[in-house]
């Protein structure tokens, strides 16, 4: 018998003893899945799937971008405790904008060799918090090895040289470009770092979906395969933000390369004897509209009375309020010390297309809607349970968040999933005085050279249709404890814990 860190006792599986093979499909949904599936366009993803576990409503992280989701994913905590806020977002303490890489007019304007500099450096060696471990790094621990596959969220317990290309290196703050990276035992990263010393990337910065299967198969080819590998197949989102939630070209597309990588085994029921596999999705996408006076909250309009700092520069002593866009979410911070934050409160409860609007104070978080009267305040520990065990104290307005609360104090959750946790975990994220501000389907923020995406789609906010995606497990009968991307590292390690 093997003891889970929850408390759980499980039987040990004898597949456990196999390499878990990780496929994050950047922007798979449950509905354009499943109708490929059913239709036959998806071979490879329908035998995983008749094969295995399929979950349709696993919950990602808060705000639903990449690197949050994916430091949530491998470090089994939210922001409170990974502390990346989002894609785009304001440190307080060095009084600078933070950009990953959100758009290439915002990318412009916060400058190009600052916002690559965060991507590829700090956002792992400065940004992720050296208080949380992820996967690679609890791996090494043991002396076993793993690998990262097109993922920008990669730090590990390796001492490697990263150099990048011609092209990159002014837009770098090192010398010759070059600098020195932890990353876990095996790790590619376009042309930063390859597996295959021949293999040549379609993309600078990382691999489209063609690139990240020949690495892996390259590995599998040659008997390399570690104890845990993470691939991720980027090139969906793009396509999803131009044609909508619902368009099932690239799904195909992938299908065809996880075929590639199956059809290397004698069979693809072999392929489940030798390996764990698991397919995930990491945000969804809401539809958006065709109107751009309709569709996208202008934070600019809404404070035309304060001074806003601008994104290419420092704020200035008389700067009161920063924006910092992640789409169908923002964070508003508040600068100027003499400004009630209930004044900006109330500036924003005109606005009707706002569906939450949270701002902490100590330990409690406070909520309120553009769409609804009253506000729920609330705070961890207390008499209510949700259905993840976790316990609040909460008074107020339930229908703010959409929770619904039985008889015998248990919270559930409704269209904002498991949003007490997320939410708190998004206002404890990073320091200073800030409000989360998330939109409603069918709209997004707009801030100074925010990228927007009408008549498509967009993700960023607290719903449903972004917070839950997909999960094909096969290779294995063990269960994540709880459908959440938070609850995926201690699952991995105990499969792997348990040869």
């Amino acid at each position: 018998m093997n003891l889970e860190d929850g408390g759980r006792i499980v039987k040990k599986d004898k597949s456990s003893n196999k390499p878990v093979i990780l496929l994050n499909i950047d922007s798979l949904m449950p509905q354009p899945l499943e109708i490929a599936v059913q239709t036959d366009q998806t071979p490879a993803l329908k035998f995983l799937m008749e094969n295995g576990m399929y979950f349709s409503n696993m919950v990602n992280s808060f705000p639903t971008m990449s690197v949050t989701i994916d430091s949530s994913l491998l470090t089994g905590t939210y922001p409170d405790k990974h502390q990346i806020p989002g894609l785009h977002w304001f440190d307080t303490r060095n009084l600078q904008f933070i950009n990953y890489g959100t758009g290439l007019r915002e990318t412009f304007r916060i400058g190009w060799r600052r916002s690559i500099h965060n991507m590829l450096y700090q956002l792992n060696h400065e940004h992720l918090s050296s208080q949380v471990t992820n996967i690679y790094e609890e791996l090494a621990k043991k002396q076993l090895h793993s690998a990262s596959i097109n993922s920008f969220v990669y730090r590990g317990n390796k001492t490697q040289k990263l150099k990048a290309p011609k092209i990159l290196r002014t837009f770098t703050k090192f010398e010759n470009g070059e600098w020195t990276a932890q990353v876990p035992s095996i790790f590619s990263l376009g042309t930063f770092s390859k597996i295959r010393k021949k293999g040549f990337p379609t993309q600078i910065a990382a691999g489209n979906c063609k690139y990240t299967a020949k690495e892996l198969r390259y590995l599998i080819r040659k008997n390399k395969l570690p104890s845990f590998t993470f691939c991720i197949f980027q090139d969906m989102d793009a396509r999803i933000h131009l044609k909508g939630p619902t368009d099932k070209k690239l799904i195909k597309k992938i299908d065809k390369e996880i075929q590639k990588i199956l059809n290397m085994y004698p069979s693809w029921e072999k392929a489940l004897e030798k390996n764990i596999w698991m397919i995930i999705g990491d945000n969804g996408h809401a539809a958006t509209g065709t109107s751009y006076r309709k569709g996208l909250i202008n934070l600019r309009k809404i404070f035309k009375q304060f001074k806003v700092a601008q994104i290419q520069r420092r704020p200035k002593n008389n700067d009161q309020i920063a924006f910092c866009v992640n789409q169908r979410m923002a964070y508003i911070y508040i600068l100027d010390k003499e400004i009630s934050i209930r004044k900006l409160i109330e500036l924003l409860q005109r606005e009707s297309r706002i569906d939450v609007i949270a701002w902490k104070d100590g330990e409690d978080v406070h909520v309120v809607s553009g769409m609804k009267s009253g506000m729920i305040t609330y705070r961890n520990g207390g008499i209510y349970t949700d259905i993840y065990n976790q316990n609040w104290s909460i008074n107020g307005q339930l229908d703010i968040l959409d929770l619904t609360l039985t008889k015998n104090q248990f919270i559930s959750y409704g269209d904002y999933p498991d949003a007490l946790a997320r939410l708190s975990g998004a206002l404890h994220s990073h320091e200073g005085r800030f409000i989360v501000v998330n939109a409603k389907p069918g709209y997004e923020f707009e801030a100074q050279s925010t990228p927007f995406h009408l008549n498509g789609a967009a993700h960023g906010s607290l719903h449903r249709q972004e917070s839950l995606v997909p999960l094909i497990i096969a290779g294995t009968n063990e269960k994540p404890l709880h459908r959440r991307f938070v609850d995926m590292k201690n699952y991995i390690i105990n499969l792997i814990d348990s040869n």
